[in-house]
């Protein structure tokens, strides 16, 4: 047997989790008592939970007890979800407990990994691959969302304490002062400008391309595959347009358009108001920063304030009428 340890916290992790000769023969010994193959281990490096490849076909996934919630999250996030959507996503095939870490056996997708197709597309398949995650994001939440709520922090609870942290925390990362004039402004329309009761909808809070796999026929590429579910929670969904708008949209009007229209909104949705609360839900978002997230060159010194910035992000329906007229 080889033991997992009870870490005090996550520096502490990050530091055992570098040596994986730490930790990889108790993997092994997971997938060796359900029967696994292990003759190929793959290490995925990135992400926080230690994830391993078994083949071609599985996935052993083990959460520190500190992410303990994260478990609960996807397994919660997976059993819901299942068979409910139009592309595919993991399947859970074993589950268990060692030393008081949670872990997951689950179905390895096929595709390509966003991250790596991404750049290379061209810019109509960029528009269509918006399309499908914004209509990806509103199927996710017509998904009834079952005890998800129970699952602490609770909406209301999670944005109260993002507003409390949200100064210090853009502060801390960077963020140009001529942005930080205006934010606590923002931060005082925040109890009108998002829905703090409302009926809650499954938000992963992660649609980005690291997170997503992508496949192609002929020439048109199409989202193939959703996985990551450890941060999922209950709440508004306009939150889960972030990731995509940042990491993806990049201030072009027309993959704005497609993005928003996939989710179900049309241009006429594309106004002041829908901006101002998507710019209020990315700064509150829990993986904010804009000065590493928003993909748009030079954005810093193309917006002096953050309705110049909303507006950069989430150029409106004349904008993308232009750029149209401007490709013709």
């Amino acid at each position: 047997m080889h033991p997992l340890p009870n870490l005090p916290d996550f520096e502490a992790y990050k530091a055992w989790r570098a040596d994986a000769s730490q930790w990889l023969p108790a993997a092994l010994d997971i997938a060796h008592g359900h029967g696994l193959s292990t003759a190929s281990p793959h290490i995925f490096s990135t992400g926080t939970n230690l994830v391993i490849g078994l083949g071609d076909e599985l996935i052993l996934k083990l959460f520190p007890p500190v992410y303990r919630r994260q478990f609960v999250s996807e397994r919660s996030s997976l059993a819901l979800l299942r068979g409910k959507l139009g592309i595919p996503i993991p399947e859970i095939v074993f589950e268990g407990e060692r030393d008081q870490w949670p872990y997951l056996v689950i179905t390895r997708l096929s595709g390509v990994l966003g991250s790596e197709a991404w750049p290379a597309l061209p810019e109509d398949q960029k528009e269509r691959v918006l399309a499908g995650i914004g209509a990806t994001i509103a199927e996710v939440q017509r998904v009834p969302v079952g005890e998800l709520p129970l699952i602490k922090p609770r909406w209301d609870q999670f944005i109260a304490a993002q507003i409390a942290g949200c100064r210090a925390r853009h502060v801390r990362l960077g963020l140009p002062p001529k942005f930080l004039d205006g934010l606590d402004e923002l931060l005082r329309e925040v109890p009108t400008l998002i829905p703090l009761h409302a009926p809650p909808v499954i938000l992963t809070g992660e649609y980005i391309p690291e997170n997503f796999l992508l496949s192609r026929d002929g020439a048109k590429w199409r989202l193939s595959g959703l996985f990551d579910f450890g941060d999922v929670m209950a709440g508004w969904g306009e939150y889960d347009l972030l990731g995509p708008s940042a990491f993806m949209a990049a201030g072009k009007p027309r993959r704005v358009r497609s993005l928003l229209e996939g989710f179900g909104y049309s241009g006429a949705d594309i106004d002041a108001t829908l901006k101002r609360r998507l710019m209020a839900l990315m700064l509150l978002h829990r993986a904010s920063d804009p000065i590493r997230h928003i993909c748009i060159e030079g954005w810093q010194h193309k917006a002096d304030d953050l309705s110049e910035l909303q507006d950069l992000v989430w150029p409106g329906v004349m904008d993308a009428c232009d750029e149209t007229l401007l490709n013709k």
